[in-house]
């Protein structure tokens, strides 16, 4: 099995989009010729949803047997099920809705209006992810998990210098001191992330560059916590060429 780090560059945010939705169209098409499911976890922000958007606007969408594909998330915002800025809403009107996937198989997060707190929350996508796992194990073992970078280097709700990027026991985490707006959020842990198959990091923006061209250089994960991400089988960044601006030439894959 290899494990490889790469660096994929395209020309602007929309161009890098698209390429990977026709990557992952064609990656998960490869994954189902091979085993009969597929776990993929989503991201948010406005690059991981607009490449969730390119997958339904693509005409290679319906390659891929959606009933075998089951969806969670990295981390959810800790809000009513109905707003706006939750994750969960977001890709179900980019892609979830449009898709002949059984309502089993979307695996979303607590709301904050579901009547349980946050604890509770984090304890019960724990057990979900359990129920799905394979025998003895704690968590499925995801084919492909979409991460978002911030430009503090943040991924999931795993920020720099708090407890969570430090986490190795619990595979879901309630976090109630985010940096980032809203402060209470749920977020899978880093051994659930590293233990995926392949990472897809996706970020754009030339505010990105100084994080992605840090966790590149080895820097500390407690600093820069996608420093810390790693697939078991491939860790890919597809970034646009302004957040590429300070990666060394040597790891940009000339293949892009």
């Amino acid at each position: 099995m290899t494990n490889e780090r790469r660096v994929l560059v395209a020309a602007d945010k929309e161009t890098l989009a698209a390429a990977i939705a026709a990557r992952f169209i064609t990656k998960t098409v490869d994954i189902l010729d091979d085993q009969e499911t597929a776990h993929i976890v989503l991201t948010g922000g406005s690059l991981g949803i607009m490449v969730l958007a390119a997958i339904n606007d693509s005409s290679a969408r319906d390659t891929i047997d959606w009933s075998k594909i089951s969806f969670w998330w990295g981390d959810e915002r800790w809000l009513g099920r109905d707003d706006p800025e939750r994750n969960e809403l977001q890709a179900r009107t980019a892609l979830l809705d449009h898709i002949n996937v059984p309502t089993g198989n979307i695996h979303p997060f607590a709301s904050a209006d579901d009547g349980i707190d946050l604890d509770a929350a984090a304890a019960r996508y724990a057990d979900e992810l359990a129920a799905a796992a394979p025998e003895g194990e704690p968590f499925p073992r995801f084919d492909i998990t979409f991460l978002g970078v911030g430009p503090d280097g943040h991924v999931a709700s795993l920020f720099p210098h708090l407890a969570g990027i430090r986490e190795t026991d619990a595979p879901v985490i309630a976090v109630r001191n985010s940096p980032k707006p809203p402060p209470e959020r749920l977020s899978l842990t880093r051994p659930v992330i590293n233990a995926s198959e392949r990472v897809w990091l996706v970020l754009a923006g030339s505010d990105k560059a100084s994080a992605l061209g840090l966790a590149l250089a080895g820097a500390s994960r407690d600093e820069v916590p996608v420093a810390g991400i790693k697939g078991r089988r491939r860790t890919v960044f597809f970034v646009d060429r302004d957040a590429a601006a300070q990666v060394p030439e040597t790891l940009i894959s000339p293949s892009y």
